[in-house]
C-alpha cells in the first residue's frame, strides 16, 4: 500500500531533515514565501521592486540592505517584503525550524506575522506525524495550528475549523440574499470514515468529535504525546479525563489561555460559576515514562491539562505551553 500524503501546500515537501529528523529551511521554501501575492509583481510594480524580487527568487537567502528595501514605492509592499525578510532571518538565526520555533516559546520577540509561526507549527507536525499517519491523529494536530469552533450536543464536543465555518456560512448568506446568520454542515470524520481524510487533508473542511471516550480526544492525546517527544526528547503517557479529583495536585498546563486561568482558579480553590466550567471541553492527565524525566518533587505525579473554549466558542490552542510549562528535570 503506497503512503498517504496529506498537506500538500504547507511547505513541508519543500524542507529538509538533518540527522536528527529536524527541519531545515531551504531557499526553495524560502522562494514560496517571496512568491506570496503580498510581494508579487504587478503591473504598476516600480523597476526598484522588479528588481528586488527578481534578487530574492533567484536567492531568497541574499543580504538585502534597508537602502535597496526603501526604494521600493509602494510603503505597503516595503513592509510586506520587510515582514518575510524577518522571518527569514529568524529561521536563519537558528540550527534548524524547531530550535528557532522553541526561542520562540521561550520567550523571543518576532517582528514578523504570527500567521508564520502557524505555518511552522504545521509543517513541524506534518513531520512528526510523516512517519505512520493517522488519519485522526492529523484531523486533531489542525487543531494546533487552526482555530476552531466548538459545538456542543449531549455526548458530542464537535470542533471544526473557524476560517472554514465562516466561508460557508458567507456562501449561505450570499446564496440566499440575506444578513442573518446562517448554520453550517461540516462532515464529520469518524473512524469509519477516516480514509475520507486524506483526499482533503488541505481544505480543513471535516469536523472532529472530543468528547470523553471518543476517538477523535483520544487522537489529540497521541498528537500531544509526539509534539513533546520530538522537541523535548521525553516520552509521556496522556490520559483523557472526566475530572480532576486529586488531593495532591501540584502541577497544571492550560492549553489555552481560558484554560490557564480556569486551572489557576482552581488549584487555587476560587468559587468558579458553572458558565466558566462549562468553557472545559476536555481535560488529561500527563504522566512521564521516565524515571527522571520531572522535577524531583513531581516524580511519580501527574501532570493536569484542560482544553477550553473562550466565551465566544472558539478554541485557539497553544502548542507552546507543552513545551515551556512541564516540570522538566532538564530543561534546555
Amino acid at each position: 500500500m503506497d503512503k498517504v500524503d496529506f498537506w500538500l501546500t504547507s511547505g513541508w515537501h519543500l524542507l529538509e531533515k538533518d540527522s536528527n529528523n529536524k527541519l531545515l529551511p531551504t531557499e526553495d521554501f524560502m522562494k514560496a514565501y517571496f512568491s506570496r501575492p503580498e510581494v508579487e509583481i504587478v503591473e504598476d510594480s516600480c523597476d526598484d521592486e522588479k528588481i528586488l524580487n527578481k534578487k530574492l527568487l533567484e536567492k531568497p537567502f541574499s543580504l538585502v540592505s534597508n537602502a535597496e528595501l526603501q526604494k521600493i514605492k509602494d510603503d505597503d509592499v516595503k513592509f510586506n517584503y520587510q515582514m518575510i525578510l524577518n522571518f527569514r532571518d529568524f529561521l536563519s538565526k537558528s540550527n534548524n525550524i524547531e530550535e528557532a520555533y522553541l526561542k520562540f516559546c521561550r520567550g523571543e520577540k518576532i517582528n514578523f506575522p504570527p500567521l508564520f509561526l502557524d505555518q511552522l507549527v504545521q509543517n513541524i507536525l506534518r513531520n512528526i506525524l510523516d512517519e505512520s499517519p493517522i488519519a485522526l491523529q492529523v484531523r486533531t494536530a489542525e487543531i494546533f495550528f487552526r482555530s476552531q469552533v466548538v459545538s456542543v450536543a449531549e455526548d458530542e464536543i464537535m470542533l471544526a475549523d473557524e476560517e472554514m465555518v465562516n466561508f460557508q456560512a458567507k456562501s449561505l448568506q450570499s446564496e440566499k440574499k440575506t444578513d442573518k446568520e446562517q448554520n453550517v454542515d461540516i462532515d464529520i470524520l469518524r473512524e469509519s470514515s477516516a480514509d475520507n481524510y486524506w483526499g482533503r487533508s488541505d481544505r480543513f473542511d471535516t469536523s472532529i468529535d472530543v468528547a470523553y471516550t471518543k476517538p477523535g480526544l483520544d487522537a489529540l492525546a497521541r498528537v500531544i504525546e509526539k509534539w513533546i517527544f520530538h522537541f523535548l526528547m521525553v516520552r509521556v503517557s496522556v490520559t483523557p479525563l472526566q475530572k480532576i479529583e486529586d488531593e495532591r495536585w501540584s502541577w497544571h498546563v492550560g492549553l489555552d489561555s481560558d484554560s490557564t486561568i480556569i486551572l489557576n482558579d482552581l488549584y487555587n480553590g476560587k468559587k468558579i460559576s458553572e458558565n466558566i466550567l462549562r468553557q472545559i471541553l476536555c481535560l488529561f492527565k500527563l504522566e512521564c515514562d521516565e524515571k527522571e524525566g520531572f522535577l524531583k518533587e513531581m516524580i511519580n505525579k501527574p501532570v493536569y491539562m484542560a482544553l477550553s473554549m473562550n466565551k465566544n466558542q472558539i478554541v485557539r490552542f497553544k502548542p507552546q505551553n507543552l513545551l515551556t510549562n512541564l516540570p522538566l528535570a532538564n530543561y534546555s
